[in-house]
């Protein structure tokens, strides 16, 4: 199964649910991958620690050489790295990424991703972080995915966005990958004592978004794991927030086999946007 981790908001906790859900599924016992196409690189800091200050092949080095004409390029496996963790490997980012965004749109690379993880065929699980934007690289994650998971951070500027969101999936959808299914929202950083949140997410289920039902609380633990470069279920197993984390694991790992939501063209009504069934 292929994943996409997206949302245009930036902050939203992508790169730490990419990570993490990655991890779990890791654990388990399933051979995993999570590609991470976020300039920032903040998942391939977060995977591999301090040695993602010395790579000398990441997605950049990947990506540059489709190019340019050669009698032989390297095969994917040849950037991809073993992290600390068994069965989990990261094909990294680097800052040079942002670079290489027009020259990739401007050669028709738009499908080079998806045609790359179909020669990935050895792993069971692929994640994919996305930057905070809809360019090239989350555009080329969403046409190589199966199935997108879409972090939501409970403020309303995250609640507008949303439905732009749904519609740009939609497009990608009717125009490039028509098996792109939304597996859900994820709530993350949920204060379930404070009631905002609490009747934002109420009403975005009453609209008829796939709201997942597990939460993501906020927790100091998920800075002190960033901090040590280690997923929640190998620094802090027991925590509330890392069973919650499993907790959602379980809950798509469920869902991947049941129906998936189609996403409905947002509209205008009373002054604001809401979903017509």
């Amino acid at each position: 199964m292929k994943r996409v981790i997206f949302n245009q908001k930036g902050g939203v906790g992508k790169s730490t649910i990419t990570s993490n859900l990655a991890a779990i599924s890791a654990a388990q016992g399933k051979k995993t991958l999570v590609i991470d196409l976020d300039p920032q690189a903040n998942t391939t800091f977060y995977l591999l620690g301090q040695d993602a200050t010395e790579l000398d092949r990441t997605i950049v080095d990947y990506f540059q050489q489709t190019l340019t004409f050669r009698l032989s390029r390297k095969e994917p496996q040849h950037f991809i790295h073993k992290t600390p963790y068994d069965n989990l490997d990261v094909l990294p980012s680097h800052p040079e990424l942002e670079e290489l965004q027009e020259k990739l749109g401007s050669r028709y690379k738009i499908y080079k991703l998806r045609d790359t993880l179909a020669q990935l065929g050895e792993y069971d699980e692929i994640y994919i972080d996305t930057p905070p934007a809809l360019n090239f690289f989350s555009r080329s994650a969403l046409i190589a995915s199966d199935r997108c998971l879409v972090p939501f951070d409970c403020d309303e500027f995250s609640r507008k966005a949303l439905y732009t969101l749904i519609e740009n999936i939609r497009e990608i959808q009717e125009d490039h990958n028509s098996d792109l299914k939304v597996e859900g929202i994820i709530v993350n950083q949920f204060l379930k004592n404070a009631n905002l949140p609490t009747q934002i997410v109420n009403e975005l289920i009453a609209e008829g978004l796939p709201v997942l039902k597990s939460r993501i609380s906020t927790s100091i633990v998920v800075r002190q794991s960033h901090d040590a470069k280690a997923p929640l279920i190998h620094f802090a197993p027991a925590h509330k927030v890392s069973i919650e984390y499993m907790t959602l694991f379980d809950e798509i790992m469920e869902k991947a086999i049941g129906p998936m939501y189609e996403p409905m063209i947002p509209r205008a009504s009373a002054g604001e946007e809401t979903l017509l069934s």
